[in-house]
């Protein structure tokens, strides 16, 4: 028996979630005393992993795989939890992984868990703490199959460093047929995914329009942060939809979320609940985001910002 953990990449690169569901997979496999086998798709190097807790990887080889299919990712991973006899497979809890996990779930009959944040208090019956009510309350789920999916919550467990090396070994799969036909793919690059980023800064519509969108992406240079949006920000069209986060975009889990001149609906702050510290900028003392947030600077955004990125400027020479 063995832990399987599918980690994802980009570009031939795993991301930061990847070396996260290995560490998460580790701690569960020391608590039964069993091993790490992760699950690779078109990655140049996978030996990062062995640094994190894998034992084995399984690497998939195909050209038609670089656009991501949740059928056929679902179907690769349900092969390989299959072939390595796999009573626990671990995912990240990004947009891809929330996906393809329920098709994965009926492939294997499993039970899954999505959003959890620890380590399994408890492997018979295996609990798991998750996160409930939009992020506002835990709760502490038993999965009671024989496979069990779980989906971890990202940046919620960290990267944990572990001694040793991964052999990896060749993996062909059967490809299901899909019925799913893309057509192009549109990436930005040289920039911070948000799924990946440590701190994302955020901006809504009290940046009165796109052109002054510049505040946003010089004060996130300066921090390598991400850019992101409210959701009106994107339905105007002054940012595309793939920065959109909040309860029906993209959820954010950073360590640091700053939200310029957004007043923050409920939707917006199910979504971004998961970061550890938020800080709003905004010139209405009474938005909704000043209650969710951990600090507040009560001020216009066109004066605010442009110190704020001069004082970090001068901090980062300082410390160079």
């Amino acid at each position: 028996m063995s832990i399987l953990v599918y980690t994802e990449s980009d570009n031939g690169q795993f991301k930061k979630t990847a070396l996260e569901v290995v560490s998460y997979g580790k701690a569960i496999a020391d608590k039964i005393g069993t091993t790490v086998t992760a699950i690779a798709i078109n990655v140049n190097d996978t030996s990062e992993l062995g640094n994190y807790g894998a034992s084995k990887v399984l690497n998939v080889s195909n050209e038609s795989l670089n656009t991501f299919n949740a059928k056929a990712y679902a179907g690769i991973i349900q092969q390989a939890a299959e072939k390595e006899g796999s009573d626990v497979v671990v995912l990240s809890s990004s947009a891809d992984s929330k996906y393809l996990a329920p098709l994965l779930a009926v492939g294997l009959d499993a039970g899954y868990a999505s959003n959890v944040v620890e380590a399994p208090s408890n492997i018979t019956p295996f609990t798991v703490k998750r996160t409930a009510f939009t992020n506002k309350a835990f709760t502490n789920t038993e999965i009671t199959t024989a496979t069990k999916i779980v989906g971890l919550s990202n940046n919620s467990f960290g990267l944990v460093e572990a001694s040793g090396s991964a052999t990896t070994e060749d993996f062909s799969p059967s490809l299901p047929e899909s019925g799913v036909v893309v057509e192009s793919v549109d990436k930005a690059t040289d920039k911070v995914t948000i799924a990946d980023a440590e701190v994302v800064v955020s901006g809504g519509r009290g940046l009165k329009g796109p052109e002054n969108w510049g505040l946003v992406e010089d004060l996130a240079d300066v921090l390598g942060a991400a850019t992101a949006c409210s959701k009106p920000v994107s339905d105007l069209g002054w940012r595309p939809h793939s920065e959109h986060v909040g309860q029906t975009g993209k959820p954010v889990a950073s360590n640091l979320y700053i939200a310029i001149g957004i007043s923050g609906a409920i939707q917006h702050l199910a979504g971004i609940n998961s970061s550890k510290v938020k800080v709003v900028i905004n010139t209405d003392p009474e938005a909704p985001f000043f209650k969710a947030a951990d600090y507040g600077i009560v001020g216009d955004a066109f004066e605010v910002i442009p110190q704020l990125t001069e004082k970090l400027k001068a901090f980062k020479a300082q410390n160079a």
